[in-house]
């Protein structure tokens, strides 16, 4: 397992890249999203995945990489804004942003170890088309909750569900890595 901890670590190292990058051009105007359209934002990165998996033409110069990195910034970007709500201007300087970045993606990490630990990595087995698959079904019950206002009987929350997604978008990267 140390060997996926570096790759987890490399592949979010990089997403932390782009997020830090973006905070220094647009500043934190993701802060006004509602977590409804950050889901939707999502569920359009991860429906774009698999639509150019099951194509052969495409029409716009981008792969699934850069999609996959959409879906962990802007998963970990919902995570902020369920623990911190929305506002109506953008209240967060990069180094504010980039903390609260860095504390759910520790959070999601140890997740991952130990669901990694009890599952015995059988990740490493799965197709990328399985990951997208998992990230669809994982975004469409979030949807659900949200249609809900946020109340299950027996399942996970939100937290839990966008914590996944990050976690089987991160594990897409590296197998589109290997």
């Amino acid at each position: 397992m140390q060997i996926t901890s570096k790759q987890y670590d490399a592949v979010i190292e990089n997403c932390r890249s782009l997020f830090v990058n973006k905070m220094k051009d647009y500043g934190s105007a993701w802060r006004i999203m509602r977590l409804p359209s950050l889901t939707d934002q999502i569920f359009i990165k991860a429906q774009r995945i698999r639509q150019l998996q099951e194509n052969e033409v495409r029409k716009v110069d981008e792969g699934e990489a850069s999609e996959f990195i959409g879906i962990i910034n802007n998963s970990v970007m919902a995570l902020i804004q369920l623990e911190n709500g929305v506002v109506d201007q953008p209240d967060f300087n990069k180094d504010e942003a980039t903390a609260l970045y860095d504390k759910h993606v520790k959070t999601t990490k140890e997740l991952m170890e130990n669901k990694n630990h009890d599952y015995g990595e059988a990740w490493r087995d799965m197709r990328i088309s399985s990951l997208t698959d998992l990230i669809l079904q994982k975004l469409l019950r979030v949807k659900q909750i949200e249609d809900n206002k946020g109340k299950t009987l027996v399942s996970e929350g939100i937290d839990a569900n966008y914590q996944d997604t990050i976690n089987y978008a991160v594990f897409a990267m590296i197998h589109l890595e290997a």
